[in-house]
């Protein structure tokens, strides 16, 4: 894993570049950790002093580490840039791990590869059910991550669709549940704030028969409004503005349903013009295309 060191340590000189160069534009303070990480010093210094000293300390000490730090790092990264295989062969390399952090993120990469045009059907299910696997053991593993929750919960439905609609309203509940754990233990995540609005979506259009076998086996059956999914859309844009095409997507779709044409169209638009980095942008793409068309037509 040299290379991974090799490329963490690359990223976060660039990182901490680009950062301090909006500080100041020709002095940077960098705080530099000695091997051991015992003591640090704070050296001002010029960009090309700078590149000096941060590759011969690359060589000296970085590239010399091969931690669990640099793994998740370059993992983050993979996610970031839309490299679902490569992410998914990195981190499965960590499958017997303990460590929720590892496990977390091989829920979300082993999902991400599941929903790729290239996946079997086969392998899709399978992938699925390791997801879930993986999402469980990182909320074992600690309960106190919201990241656990978040993928738990996300994983859990997932495996409804293979398991019928009884079992799929029966995790409702506890979809719900871990969403809500997931924003309690982190406000400041968008991703779950958008699911929590994408679960009252989902409930508000619930289709009649749904209604219908949800009212025989539960007392009171989940239910939610459009008006509930669409303030937690917005304030998943609140906390990041334009982190997520399918969010941009779902509030011009609520738009539609609360019968308000002009926001839709301009959240549509947006969801249609943002950056296709994965096979999930480019269907968002297409489909805020389509509801475009319609509401042109």
């Amino acid at each position: 894993m040299a290379s991974v060191s090799l490329f963490c340590a690359f990223r976060r000189f660039v990182s901490r570049t680009v950062k301090m160069r909006r500080i100041h534009e020709r002095f940077w303070t960098h705080r530099i950790r000695t091997s051991g990480g015992k003591a640090s010093l704070f050296f001002t210094m010029t960009p090309l002093s700078y590149l000096i000293y941060e590759r011969i300390n690359n060589f000296t000490t970085v590239c010399a580490l091969d931690t669990a730090e640099d793994v998740l790092e370059h993992s983050d990264y993979l996610y970031s840039s839309g490299e679902t295989q490569k992410l998914h062969q990195l981190l499965v390399q960590y499958k017997d791990s303990d460590d929720a952090e590892f496990l977390w993120r091989l829920a979300r990469a082993s999902r991400d590869l599941s929903l790729l045009s290239s996946i079997t059907t086969e392998d899709k299910k399978r992938l699925t059910y390791e997801a879930f696997d993986f999402a469980k053991r990182a909320l074992e593993k600690n309960e106190s991550s919201f990241a656990a929750h978040k993928w738990y919960a996300i994983c859990l439905s997932d495996i409804g669709d293979y398991e019928g609609v009884k079992v799929k309203i029966g995790n409702s509940y506890i979809i719900k549940d871990h969403l809500q754990r997931a924003i309690e233990f982190n406000p400041k995540d968008a991703t779950s704030v958008h699911i929590l609005g994408y679960w009252c979506f989902a409930f508000a259009e619930l289709p009649w028969y749904q209604r219908k076998v949800a009212a025989v086996i539960f007392a009171s059956p989940p239910t939610a409004t459009y008006e509930e999914a669409l303030a937690y859309f917005l304030k998943a844009e609140e906390v990041e503005p334009n982190f997520y095409s399918k969010n941009l997507l779902m509030l011009g779709k609520t738009y539609m349903m609360l019968s308000d044409r002009e926001r839709a169209v301009m959240w549509l638009n947006k969801a249609h013009d943002y950056p296709a980095v994965t096979e999930e942008d480019k269907q968002v793409h297409k489909d805020a295309s389509d509801l475009l068309k319609k509401l042109n037509a």
